[in-house]
């Protein structure tokens, strides 16, 4: 990665996964903008870090899109709120493939952690109220995890 200029755009990332996870835990609701920012701003963070139209960028799109697409399955099943697929995808236009992987993999343990945290409360109280998990703070848990390896594993 080159320049300023990409630091800039991964802490605007941080930034706005930061948002999204408090607004998810607030409201259950991830804005449609700050979802649309997430993916725009991969644009410019492309082009900063030397990314080629063909076939770098279109490789991180069409990982993107399976990524979208098999959550949107988990949508139609009611297992995830529209917001949370579409920041999945949003952070996924970011991440070269096996990032997303790993993505994949670290948001799934911190939903589940997160889901724990939720119900154990939920069933001792015995609340008759569904459960709403904010699965958005898994998301930005796993895409700041991924930011966060830029600075903590230098040696590997």
């Amino acid at each position: 990665m080159s320049g300023g200029i990409s630091w800039i755009l991964i802490a605007l990332l941080a930034v706005a996964l930061t948002v999204a996870a408090v607004c998810d835990w607030r409201s259950r609701t991830i804005p449609n903008g700050l979802n649309l920012g997430i993916a725009l701003l991969a644009i410019p963070f492309w082009w900063a870090s030397g990314l080629h139209i063909w076939p770098d960028v279109a490789l991180h799109v069409g990982i993107a899109f399976l990524v979208f697409a098999l959550f949107i399955g988990a949508f139609a099943l009611g297992a995830m709120g529209g917001g949370d697929v579409k920041m999945i995808g949003a952070l996924a236009l970011w991440l070269p493939p096996f990032a997303v992987l790993e993505l994949l993999v670290v948001m799934s343990i911190a939903g589940g952690v997160l889901t724990l945290a939720m119900a154990i409360p939920h069933r001792i109280t015995k609340s008759a109220a569904q459960l709403e998990v904010p699965y958005g703070i898994a998301i930005a848990f796993a895409g700041l995890w991924l930011i966060s390896e830029r600075f903590l594993n230098q040696f590997v």
